[in-house]
């Protein structure tokens, strides 16, 4: 399965990043089918350059989007949808949460 994520490139605590199209399995530090553009986190707006016609094209080719890569592009409103929830809690969290709610 093909997966659109990021690959970070940069110095050290100078993160910029790559959006690519390579297999799920794979390393993203390894090769990848393409490299459709980048990410700039630490800019003031955040600087996202991405081609949208090739975006589109590999999703029509039945390419998923990390869930990073989905919020970004439903920021930019490139692609249309809801946000998708990244951050998990822990069932032990849970847990202890619940019971200081009965209490």
């Amino acid at each position: 399965m093909l997966a659109i994520r990021l690959s970070r490139i940069g110095k050290k605590k100078q993160p910029t990043y790559r959006f690519i199209v390579c297999e799920k399995a794979r390393d993203p530090w390894g090769k990848s089918l393409e490299i459709l553009g980048t990410y700039e986190p630490l800019l003031n707006p955040a600087k996202i350059l991405i081609d949208q016609d090739r975006l589109k094209y590999w999703i029509s080719k039945g390419a998923q989007c990390s869930d990073t890569v989905w919020n970004l592009m439903v920021e930019q409103k490139i692609l249309e949808g809801e946000k998708r929830h990244i951050t998990t809690m822990k069932k032990r969290h849970a847990e202890r949460l619940a019971k200081k709610e009965k209490n």
